[in-house]
């Protein structure tokens, strides 16, 4: 699942190869696969598009959003998207195809689950997803709007005492475009198990992860992306995780403790025995 930075890459790199292009056909479910959710039917995307411009696209948390004349498409965070130049051979399945008068292609394919959203430019907030509407609503991570006070008021927030870093940071769209995949790292280097609660924190770790979130994100961008995630054109980044299903069982090269993988809250959990202790409850 793309996040961030990944997104934001995605973005830069659609506004470098296809802005300004005009799309000729639009294809949907080419591939089948009832968890490929469209907005209305997937058959009126044709209509919607042909004939349009590419205007630009941007992030908003871990999606891409590209705006189409009067129209704006989202694609949420389960979603691979490739740009394929003319006479490049097409994927066996994708659930998205926008091709153009030069004969170059957009493809978008859904991996377990993914939105392929379009609306109206000026939609009514309540014709929106609400998942779309949260991350288009908050300041981006990567942003200065995402600024210490922001993130302090979030994390000294009453409603964020009870839960767990991981909660606090990956669940309920609290930072758009942060999640599971992007947290670990960054409570590794803060020394922050991930169960531990958010009141446990003291001042100083809570600065350090506003800081840390904001190092690790720009890490990633600036490294292409994760190495578990490709960018346009196919290409994997360069921002290899400290904390993985590749490095669990293994030895911390900070303090030499094992790494431990665990499931927690509907997905895996990484940490350092020796360097994220988990104080008693």
């Amino acid at each position: 699942m793309i996040e961030a930075p990944e997104a934001r890459i995605l973005c830069r790199q659609l506004n470098e190869t296809v802005r300004g292009k005009k799309i000729t056909d639009v294809y949907t479910q080419f591939s089948p696969h009832k968890f490929a959710w469209f907005t209305g039917s997937s058959e009126e995307y044709a209509e919607q598009l042909s004939g349009k411009t590419i205007d630009h696209a941007q992030s908003q948390g871990g999606m891409v959003e590209i705006t189409i004349g009067d129209k704006v498409l989202i694609l949420t965070d389960g979603v691979n998207l490739r740009y394929l130049a003319p006479g490049s051979k097409l994927p066996a399945k994708h659930q998205l195809l926008i091709a153009f008068e030069d004969e170059s292609c957009l493809v978008a394919s859904v991996r377990m689950y993914g939105g392929l959203m379009c609306y109206d430019k000026d939609a009514a907030d309540g014709v929106l997803s609400n998942y779309y509407l949260t991350a288009r609503s908050k300041p981006q991570v990567m942003s200065d709007g995402f600024s210490p006070e922001y993130f302090l008021g979030l994390i000294n927030a009453d409603s964020a005492q009870k839960k767990s870093a991981k909660a606090f940071l990956a669940t309920e769209q609290t930072i758009p475009g942060l999640g599971n995949g992007v947290l670990q790292d960054i409570l590794y280097h803060t020394h922050i198990h991930p169960k531990k609660k958010i009141s446990g924190l003291t001042d100083k770790e809570r600065e350090n992860l506003f800081y840390q979130i904001k190092e690790t994100m720009n890490d990633i961008y600036h490294l292409g992306g994760r190495s578990t995630e490709s960018d346009l054109f196919g290409a994997n980044g360069k921002y290899v995780a400290c904390l993985s299903k590749d490095t669990a069982g293994m030895a911390c090269p900070r303090c030499g403790e094992t790494i431990v993988k665990e499931n927690y809250l509907g997905g895996s959990i990484y940490y350092c025995r020796g360097c994220q202790p988990l104080p008693p409850a």
